[in-house]
């Protein structure tokens, strides 16, 4: 069957030649080129709007992020010395803090208004940390962040030192 396939091919060859596609076809052809087409424009522009989207978005994220580390200013960026004393400081502040929890449980109305010293004091050092990013004179400012922290410590001293007191007057009563 093969053979007589070859065969016809051969014979007509000439025939296959001549004769190409009608008009008629080259006319459906380019219909569907035109329809394909189309939907190529479109899709491009999808893309190209895609791709502003992105870079808007990504332009946003890279703003955000930069105003944020713009305003995240450190005591040890305007003055190292100041730095390490408030390191010295938290870490001092926390340790009191996790003693004077301690305690809590023993005179817990006690507890409680020392808390309020405290966190009156924690947001007096927000607030000095926020304006520090805007403030003309920083110096002066992260002074009286170090001020507030060494009195946080201050406090917490003196009131372990009244819980102890209050302690000890307890087992000498009940002696």
């Amino acid at each position: 069957m093969s053979n007589k396939l070859e065969g016809f091919v051969k014979d007509n060859k000439k025939e296959f030649e001549v004769k190409g596609p009608s008009d008629q076809l080259w006319a459906k052809i380019e219909a569907e080129l035109d329809k394909k087409q189309q939907p190529k424009k479109s899709i491009k522009l999808y893309q190209w709007m895609s791709i502003a989207a992105m870079l808007v978005i990504s332009l946003g994220v890279y703003f955000t992020y930069n105003y944020k580390q713009a305003n995240n200013i450190d005591v040890a960026d305007i003055n190292p010395e100041f730095g390490q004393k408030e390191v010295r400081f938290v870490s001092q502040i926390e340790e009191k803090k996790d003693s004077l929890a301690f305690y809590a449980s023993a005179n817990p109305d006690l507890y409680k208004r020392f808390t309020e010293d405290l966190k009156n004091l924690d947001s007096e050092y927000d607030r000095l940390k926020a304006q520090l990013p805007e403030s003309p004179n920083q110096l002066s400012v992260v002074k009286a962040m170090v001020k507030n922290r060494e009195m946080q410590l201050q406090i917490l001293k003196q009131q372990l030192m009244i819980i102890n007191q209050v302690n000890q007057y307890k087992k000498e009563s009940s002696v």
